[in-house]
């Protein structure tokens, strides 16, 4: 299994996938950089060395504001990445001829699937780990960053907790579509979890009626568990500014511009919710690929 997930990260260096991934994060990064200076400048102290409280404030809430819009944006390259490193692992291989040439060999088909399923989401959290980090040096070079180390520690697990579930499902879709058909099914499927988000996050703005915000709601629930990304997503901003704590200190949903909501944070048990979700597709795919005719 080790030699199957050394061997899986090996290839992904060479993908030109990782290439993109790294240049859409270099490109990212630095206009982050730039907006992160120009939304940090409103919240400089002229004439005095001492902020006054009002002025740590704003630095938290610019802090916020930044934060979120990186780590928004910064969900789409790890989705990117987990996507289509992934979407090709089974039909992609057996139409190449690889399977042929590797599981006739002494290893069995639950070692060679787990292996890369490991090799996928260890590179994947390797890069979210990066990608993390570097959002929140950028941000603490212009405002004020959260300092709870456990805060963190648990932003950063619900961060990167869509890479597992991303390469999971994909993987899942890889043994029944084709490498083409599973890259467009994942596509729309995160697609349609990002844009259930949205929806939420803007609907009790637009509407008054309380008719249409239930329908409404309906539907982004449905589409919250068909992909949890986006739930995930908006549990880890309020982890990372401990939201319950800070509720009534200042309004940070007027702050967000819509980037977040945090009237509705996903509860813990739409965290279970996901790790079930993805406990369940793992074994499902390892139980689809290990009856697969390759």
């Amino acid at each position: 299994m080790r030699i199957i997930m050394g061997m899986t990260w090996k290839e992904l260096m060479r993908k030109r996938v990782m290439v993109l991934t790294l240049l859409m994060t270099v490109v990212f990064l630095i206009g982050f950089w730039f907006i992160a200076g120009t939304i940090g400048q409103s919240s400089m102290s002229h004439g005095s060395s001492i902020p006054s409280g009002e002025e740590i404030l704003i630095r938290f809430t610019n802090g916020l504001f930044i934060l979120s819009f990186g780590f928004f944006f910064g969900a789409f390259v790890i989705a990117f990445l987990a996507i289509f490193s992934s979407f090709s692992a089974i039909s992609g291989e057996a139409e190449q001829g690889v399977m042929q040439a590797l599981l006739p060999r002494p290893i069995p088909r639950w070692k060679w699937y787990a292996g890369r399923w490991l090799g996928y989401v260890t590179l994947g959290i390797g890069y979210a780990l990066i990608l993390f980090v570097s959002i929140l040096l950028i941000t603490q070079a212009h405002a004020a960053i959260p300092r709870d180390g456990l805060a963190l520690f648990k932003s950063f697990l619900l961060f990167s907790s869509i890479v597992p579930l991303l390469i999971t499902v994909s993987m899942l879709g890889s043994g029944f579509f084709s490498a083409l058909g599973n890259g467009v099914f994942m596509t729309m499927l995160y697609g349609a979890g990002w844009l259930g988000g949205m929806i939420d996050k803007v609907s009790s703005s637009l509407l008054s009626k309380p008719e249409a915000l239930s329908t409404l709601n309906n539907m982004t629930g449905i589409m919250s568990l068909l992909m949890p990304v986006d739930g995930l997503q908006r549990r880890m901003t309020a982890e990372l500014f401990s939201i319950n704590e800070m509720n009534g200190m200042f309004n940070a949903s007027n702050s967000l511009f819509g980037l977040d909501n945090f009237t509705s944070v996903p509860s813990n048990t739409f965290i279970v919710y996901a790790i079930f979700y993805t406990l369940i597709a793992f074994l499902i795919g390892l139980y689809r690929f290990q009856r697969k005719d390759l």
